[in-house]
């Protein structure tokens, strides 16, 4: 096959996804304070990002070097299980974050571990499944006509992943607005009981608090709603290019991931730098103040 320059640009960005996501991914496997559920959260959404970047370079790779239909079935059903499982992950964030703020008192208890490890579950089942349909048939190598812009995924597979990624978007923002209406509040009385109402204390506090689900709002739409978009409305006629270029904004959405959720986070910065400067097994005594920060 000819090289494809978009393709060349999806491996180079699968490689750079992979090597962020495999930081976090050690980081929080090798440190045992990281075993809070908010950890165990970011570290699903670093494995599964991780898988995206690995099935884009093994996608890449096999297109050109071994050209099969039936490893392009496996490399497109890590593809989908791991983005599935990526987005997924998002959610269960934002689930973990707002009954951490919900729930403030009984947060860190066994209730709060279990539930995480329940969504973990569901999270992972889900995107196994969704992997797993190609592979097992459901896709367009026999009939082109019912392939999507997408292939071979047929159209109503992604009909259904495009469907599901607007529910999660529609869930997350409803979750976001409930989080800021928790965080003004609160910004609210601590400015009542320190005598800061007139003061610009409480608008500081309560842009911080809004600040936060705006950029992950708005990065999570940003990369996904032109691909999920275009796959409602395109077919298999459509032009490859435009695969391409909502495609490919949906990919770094996992290189953002790793930025928005670890290296943000003061904990993990701690380790980062603690391995920077040469200690190999770092394992701080410290417990992150709250889900809210990540």
């Amino acid at each position: 096959l000819a090289l494809n320059p978009w393709d060349v640009v999806l491996c180079i960005s699968g490689t750079i996804i992979s090597c962020e996501n495999a930081i976090v991914v050690v980081v929080i496997f090798y440190t045992p304070a990281f075993r809070a559920p908010m950890f165990l959260l970011i570290g699903s959404l670093a494995t599964a990002d991780l898988l995206a970047g690995v099935g884009l370079i093994l996608h890449f790779a096999f297109v050109y070097f071994i050209p099969s239909e039936a490893v392009s079935l496996l490399t497109v059903g890590l593809l989908v299980g791991s983005f599935t499982a990526s987005v997924c992950s998002l959610l269960a964030i934002t689930i973990d974050r707002y009954l951490s703020l919900y729930n403030a008192l009984t947060y860190y208890s066994e209730r709060t571990v279990t539930r995480t490890y329940i969504m973990l579950m569901l999270t992972w089942g889900a995107s196994i499944c969704h992997g797993l349909l190609p592979v097992l048939g459901w896709n367009c190598l026999a009939e082109p006509s019912a392939c999507s812009v997408v292939r071979p995924l047929t159209k109503s597979h992604l009909v259904l992943l495009s469907a599901s990624l607007l529910a999660v978007l529609a869930a997350m923002l409803q979750l976001y607005v409930q989080i800021c209406r928790i965080v003004c509040r609160h910004a609210h009385q601590i400015a009542v009981q320190r005598h800061f109402l007139a003061s610009s204390h409480y608008g500081t506090s309560t842009r911080k608090g809004i600040a936060t689900p705006a950029v992950i709002l708005g990065t999570l739409a940003s990369c996904w709603l032109p691909f999920a978009i275009y796959g409602l409305l395109g077919d298999c006629s459509s032009p490859a290019l435009y695969t391409y270029a909502t495609l490919l904004p949906a990919t770094y959405n996992s290189l953002l991931n790793p930025v928005i959720y670890a290296f943000r986070n003061r904990e993990i910065q701690k380790v980062l730098w603690a391995v920077c400067c040469g200690c190999i097994s770092p394992s701080p005594p410290f417990r992150s103040r709250s889900p809210s920060d990540v």
